[in-house]
């Protein structure tokens, strides 16, 4: 048998061998090491399908799928596009220097042998326990058919070949502070011996409370190394909010910022019985209780913890084992707990990579969105770790106006913003271009038209560069991508929430385009992915190398519920049995509960959400969201738009106006520039959110009204047409519970809020009518 067939150890845990050698376990580090290097053989995954540990669909034609794993189930009436074609070749590594290859860990204790990925015995693709493990959606060959791997084997192959580059970098006194690979892995491994210390079971959840930092990267990745669930809460959580989730895990510890975030959890710890202990990260303790400890005080308690049980808890982890939860934002009920496993982790942060073409030891990204959210953590943390990534911390007020400072000194090669992010940066860029002389302001005209066409000309692959753009390069787009801090930045991405096309026609006419994503926290954060030369406006992009997309029940639009298959899709939720049958069907596709289509090229476009389908009393089927972006559009001194018809018989619309917000993110009365600037123009000097609602002032109200009724021009039918709106006193805010931390809109908590309004809306269109 060669060292990359499989074969069944004596604990009946089935293994796929990694050509490798065993590491030091020598503290002077003197021993021969080796990186465990992830090499792709196309044989591992077919003899892992025969042997039943694995699972595929078998594709027959064109709306008809087979899962090998039930024969028996009917035919779903769908459409699908598989992946099939082979991986991009990997990037290159950087040169090794003599030290990575002779003192890879620097005095690091680490496991003796790593030498095998293990998959544990597994009977399906899906659970709901947190200690079952599931069958992997490998394919036969290509991306999909890599061997899988755990978190700590991902980190120790980074660690061995880029283990002095800088991994993590913060902020500590106004200087930056950085940690590299090497020091990252053993400050892991210190805060693993901690966790055991504490009494860190085996699948009990270490609940982390606090902004991005350090702190919070080794906390999540000790207690996976610690054989725990690592849980992100989102630090705008209420004390019940967070109470549920640390109950939902069994949170045997809860890591938490600062003072603030740690009155959230003295309030409810009383009621945590499996809650051993509470690690402070950030601030001196302002008062003394047991099991409290500061990060300083955690990191020493595991000096004594033998490095041979933290090496054997670390050897009997199994790549198709949970390792994190994901908490959904609960915009429908409870937050789910999306089990997402080593593989999910370590497998998409690969092919997310690689399809975008990252390079080992060189890209760096700045954290500053929420990482209990799937979409930063998989960007900030676990891409990073795959490619050897540098992290750089934002300040945590990075939202309240701090971000810009931090982009131009770090200068990202890769960025991620929610749609909201970048429509505040296009709003600072417009007001700035506002206050521009008549003479600039025209040449910006002119080169936004040029950059316009040119990227409009690369995007459709024709690549005809318009006369003039080298010289709109060099007078606009380099200083205007300098000054943003997007200068080396190779792909600005945008996901989590839908984008206006005015947004991303903004930033292609500065040269600028924004790659958009699509995803799930069910599918690891991304199912589809734009990239350079390969996206196209309001599409997300193409399905990941590797995974399937699935049009269920396409109409004659070719519009269809989009469902995933991959070994990006999520295990399960947390003890919900019922809620996992409902999101992933007997053939172990995700339903993502999405509406979209693809166009001939493969590019995925989302056109609805069955969930916010709007239907009205008269029988027509409406998808908001296009409505409420083309108002937006319109407007411009629109900050949101929510679309409200369902089971009436007309369309409504609530509206808020732009405004700046407090250093809390709480909006204010005072309205932003480009809404000041909205006014001037139509020669009304109001500053104030509630000047114009005092005054329903006449000119704004025209304005608007003249934009919906543009809006309404363009329908398909009658019942499209927003017929009435109102504007709210106050601005949608997470705070206020209209949105969510990644700014999408939570339409049932916003219809409560707002019931007397409705009623008022509805019922005043009532009486008119009568009468």
């Amino acid at each position: 048998m060669s060292d990359q067939e499989d074969s069944i150890v004596p604990s009946g845990v089935a293994v796929v061998k990694r050509i490798s050698e065993s590491l030091s376990d020598n503290p002077l580090g003197e021993s021969k090491s080796s990186v465990t290097t992830l090499h792709q053989n196309n044989n591992h995954s077919s003899d892992l399908i025969k042997k039943g540990l694995v699972d595929h669909p078998q594709i027959k034609s064109a709306g008809e799928v087979k899962d090998s794993q039930d024969t028996t189930c009917a035919e779903p009436a769908v459409t699908t596009i598989s992946s099939t074609s082979e991986a991009p070749a990997k990037p290159p590594r950087s040169p090794k220097t003599e030290e990575h290859l002779e003192n890879p860990l620097s005095g690091a204790s680490v496991p003796l042998e790593l030498s095998t990925v293990s998959l544990a015995p597994a009977e399906q693709l899906w659970c709901h326990s947190r200690d079952h493990a599931v069958k992997l959606r490998m394919t036969e060959s290509g991306l999909g058919s890599e061997a899988p791997m755990t978190v700590h084997q991902m980190f120790l192959e980074t660690v061995e070949n880029y283990g002095d580059l800088p991994a993590l970098s913060s902020k500590k006194d106004g200087q930056w502070v950085t940690l590299t690979w090497r020091e990252y892995y053993q400050q892991c491994r210190a805060a693993a011996k901690s966790f055991l210390k504490l009494g860190l079971e085996r699948y009990h959840g270490v609940g982390i409370l606090g902004f991005n930092s350090p702190e919070w990267f080794i906390s999540d990745i000790g207690c996976i190394l610690a054989g725990g669930l690592a849980v992100g809460i989102y630090t705008t959580n209420s004390p019940e909010a967070c109470l549920y989730v640390a109950e939902n895990c069994e949170a045997n510890v809860l890591v938490v910022e600062n003072h603030k975030q740690l009155l959230k959890i003295l309030q409810i710890r009383d009621k945590l019985p499996h809650l051993k202990a509470i690690v402070q990260y950030k601030d001196e303790l302002q008062q003394k209780l047991p099991n409290l400890y500061t990060w300083a005080e955690f990191m020493k308690l595991g000096e004594e913890v033998p490095d041979e049980l933290l090496n054997a808890v670390v050897e009997s982890q199994r790549a198709n084992q949970c390792c994190t939860l994901i908490y959904t934002s609960g915009t429908t009920g409870n937050p789910k707990g999306v089990m997402l496993s080593h593989d999910n982790v370590t497998w998409t942060s690969n092919a997310a990579g690689v399809m975008t073409d990252l390079q080992h030891g060189v890209e760096c990204v700045v954290s500053y969105l929420p990482l209990s959210h799937v979409a930063a953590q998989v960007n900030d943390m676990w891409i990073c770790m795959r490619f050897a990534a540098a992290t750089y911390f934002a300040d945590p007020d990075a939202l309240k106006g701090s971000l810009g400072a931090t982009l131009k000194e770090v200068r990202p090669t890769s960025f991620l913003g929610v749609p909201r992010v970048w429509e505040k940066m296009q709003e600072k860029l417009k007001a700035i271009g506002a206050k521009s002389s008549g003479i600039r302001k025209k040449v910006s005209d002119w080169a936004k038209s040029i950059g316009l066409q040119a990227n409009y000309s690369a995007m459709n692959g024709e690549n005809l560069v318009p006369w003039g753009f080298m010289l709109a390069n060099n007078l606009v787009f380099k200083k205007v991508r300098w000054a943003m801090g997007l200068d080396r930045c190779k792909n600005c991405l945008t996901g989590a929430a839908p984008i206006t096309k005015e947004t991303l026609e903004y930033f292609m006419s500065l040269n600028l385009p924004l790659y958009e994503l699509y995803g799930m926290s069910e599918s690891t954060g991304p199912h589809t992915i734009s990239w350079e030369n390969n996206y196209k406006i309001m599409s997300c992009g193409k399905v990941l190398i590797g995974c399937q997309t699935k049009l269920d029940k396409p109409d004659e639009d070719g519009n269809g519920e989009i469902c995933f298959w991959g070994r990006h899709v999520f295990m399960g939720y947390l003890s919900m049995p019922e809620k996992t049958a409902e999101a992933l069907d007997q053939e172990g596709w995700l339903h993502s509960g999405d509406l979209g289509k693809l166009d001939k090229d493969n590019f995925l476009f989302i056109t609805g959400r069955i969930k916010e389908l709007i239907i009205t009393a008269g029988g027509e089927n409406i998808p908001p969201v296009p409505i409420e972006d083309a108002v937006k559009a319109e407007i411009a001194i629109i900050s949101c738009a929510m679309l409200l018809g369902d089971k009436l018989k007309f369309l409504s619309m609530m509206l808020t106006l732009k405004c700046l917000v407090d250093d809390n993110g709480e909006p204010t009365d005072e309205l932003a520039p480009e809404a000041v600037e909205f006014c001037q123009q139509r020669g009304v000097t109001a500053t104030k959110v509630s000047e114009i609602l005092a005054n329903k002032e006449p000119a704004i109200y025209k304005a608007i009204q003249e934009g919906i009724e543009r809006v309404n021009a363009k329908a398909t039918s009658n019942a499209q047409r927003v017929q009435k709106w109102v504007i709210l006193d106050r601005d949608f805010s997470i705070s206020g519970g209209e949105i969510g931390p990644t700014m999408k809109l939570k339409r049932g908590v916003v219809v409560k809020m707002y019931q007397d309004k409705i009623r008022e809306i509805y019922g005043i269109a009532e009486e008119s009518r009568e009468t």
